[in-house]
């Protein structure tokens, strides 16, 4: 058994059977809905989320996970016998990590670390797995977060969006905002550069956002002869399955492919119809 507990925070959304497979702890943010407040991914799964945006007279918004969570978390897993490694989101995008460094001042003596990897969606859970496969053969603490410190040199994640109404409300649009008030065919590029939402283009249609998508990755991944790919979506299997499917025979070096949804508390911000893929370079 694992001597490293590995936490890493929702808006990963590493499917269940991977959480549970390599015994992820992960920490839920929380959506506030009108007089509603709801643990992502524990009180509101994505499908339910996105099927009520549509007809919600009032938007919802978003919070961090509270220092009370973390708080009880640690407590939890240290009386587990636990070390722990927290792998989260980044703090430009999200006060989760204030929220950790304010849990950690309860607990002085105890060895708990954490990686900001700068990133979020399956970006930041390819950090998180890495560190937890690791952990799972009973490596240390430090070794565990080196290997989330490397990964975090080797992702990367790249989407369309259908509109940027929903960034731009909620703070979260970076670079991105020169492209308001475009026509409403215009498909944004987004990605995350130094822990920020950045946009890098903008295409007329969803097709043409797709194949620039794939483009990127080709890219980005160019002279790797090994890399694991992940998609993220907004409600847009179908289109989520393809674009991974595409990805998949068109680099033919993906040795490891996720199917991922971007979790309500995401999806807050990027809005239905987004897709996109997140991948990391092992080789």
């Amino acid at each position: 058994m694992s001597k490293v507990a590995i936490v890493t925070d929702s808006t990963a959304y590493l499917p269940p059977e991977i959480v549970e497979k390599y015994q992820i702890t992960v920490i839920p943010q929380v959506l506030i809905w009108g007089e509603e407040t709801l643990l992502d991914g524990i009180d509101i799964q994505p499908t339910e989320f996105y099927e009520r945006l549509k007809t919600a007279d009032v938007m919802p918004t978003t919070s961090q996970a509270t220092v009370l969570t973390f708080k009880e978390l640690f407590e939890r897993l240290l009386g587990d016998g636990k070390e722990i490694l927290c792998v989260l989101l980044s703090d430009k995008l999200s006060g989760t990590i204030n929220s950790y460094t304010q849990a950690i001042e309860y607990f002085p003596d105890a060895k708990i670390d954490i990686v900001n990897t700068e990133s979020v969606a399956m970006a930041l859970g390819f950090c998180a797995l890495e560190a937890a496969r690791l952990a799972q053969t009973g490596t240390s603490l430090e070794e565990c977060k080196a290997a989330a410190e490397s990964a975090k040199e080797r992702v990367g994640v790249v989407f369309a969006v259908d509109t940027l109404e929903f960034l731009h409300r909620g703070g979260r649009i970076g670079g991105a905002s020169r492209f308001l008030g475009t026509a409403l065919q215009l498909k944004p590029i987004l990605t995350v550069l130094d822990g920020r939402v950045e946009a890098i283009e903008r295409v007329r249609t969803k097709r043409k956002a797709h194949n620039r998508l794939l483009e990127l990755i080709e890219e980005r991944t160019a002279g790797s002869t090994s890399i694991k790919l992940a998609t993220l979506h907004a409600s847009a299997y179908d289109d989520a399955k393809a674009l991974l499917d595409e990805a998949v025979e068109r680099l033919g070096n993906v040795d490891e492919s996720i199917f991922s949804e971007l979790s309500p508390v995401v999806g807050t911000h990027a809005g239905p119809g987004t897709v996109g893929l997140a991948y990391m370079v092992t080789k």
